[in-house]
């Protein structure tokens, strides 16, 4: 009779023992339910000599939620530098510290990685609780390629600066790159962030996830044309992550193509500029072709 195997406890590793936690230990927690709390978060975050985190209250309130009682201190981008010394002098008198951002994996887009670098260049150890992550939990439901893609945190806040952006982006992949690109966005900016996406890239399969793992989650996945229309008619809320497609088979690789795509939503002389900077041509020539591709009708 064939014997079932038993299964391993909690805090046992495949292969070897669990690697210890001390010294420096970014924590991930939860992006939203705060069922995603892994047993080895709650267990070093009780028990560590301290807490640093993003906004005391927000960290509070997970750990309150939890039935943890730590002491908990800030760490943002506004005093990281000021507190990288003490820090590293509490790590040096074998202490363990916890450092966690507001939700999801320290460091990805969040305040942490002046002090893990310091940490590193000092010999002490650093270590990590993995967990949660938004944008690999939108990848995962976004319905797009998975391997490779490329994170950029958020998008510039200002069009102009987010235009060249995309279109450093754009020069990128006609030099071959092909990834899913991955971004997170203030539910104010995402309309114009799709159009300017439209105007660079094309209408290409591209998604939005918004609340991942809380109640009104939602993944609206189609052509980013389509989702300019859906956010149009009803205006997006909560924590959104966005996503685009590599190129696709009928992506327009030719400047007409481009420059068609573009005056859609652009005037001539911004279509032109956007063109010109996503592939390198002249601006001079890109605007005299889309001047005479406006004129057709």
């Amino acid at each position: 009779m064939p014997v079932a195997a038993s299964a391993a406890p909690p805090d046992s590793q495949q292969g070897g023992q669990p690697a210890p936690l001390n010294g420096l230990v970014l924590v991930s927690t939860p992006i939203g339910n705060l069922g995603d709390i892994s047993a080895r978060a709650r267990s070093i975050l009780d028990s560590c000599d301290l807490v640093l985190c993003e906004d005391t209250r927000r960290t509070g309130r997970l750990l309150a939620a939890v039935e943890i009682h730590s002491r908990i201190e800030t760490l943002h981008e506004h005093n990281e530098d000021a507190k990288i010394g003490s820090v590293l002098e509490r790590l040096r008198a074998n202490q363990t510290i916890v450092l966690v951002s507001d939700a999801g994996t320290p460091l990805i887009s969040d305040p942490g990685y002046r002090l893990v670098r310091a940490a590193i260049e000092a010999d002490l150890r650093v270590t990590s609780v993995p967990g949660p992550n938004a944008a690999v939990t939108a990848l995962t439901l976004s319905g797009l390629p998975p391997s490779p893609f490329m994170f950029l945190g958020f998008p510039p806040p200002k069009q102009a600066a987010r235009r060249s952006a995309f279109g450093g982006l754009r020069v990128a992949e006609r030099a071959g790159l092909s990834t899913t690109f991955i971004w997170h966005e203030a539910p104010h900016r995402l309309l114009e962030t799709l159009r300017d996406l439209l105007a660079v890239f094309g209408d290409r399969s591209a998604a939005v996830a918004r609340e991942l793992t809380k109640r009104f989650e939602t993944v609206e996945r189609g052509k980013v044309s389509s989702l300019i229309d859906l956010f149009a008619r009803d205006a997006p809320r909560g924590e959104i992550t966005l996503l685009i497609g590599p190129p696709e088979t009928d992506d327009p690789e030719d400047l007409d193509g481009r420059l068609r795509s573009a005056l859609t939503t652009q005037t001539v002389k911004d279509a032109a500029a956007l063109v010109s900077t996503a592939t390198g041509l002249p601006r001079k020539a890109v605007y005299a072709r889309a001047l005479q591709i406006h004129d057709e009708g």
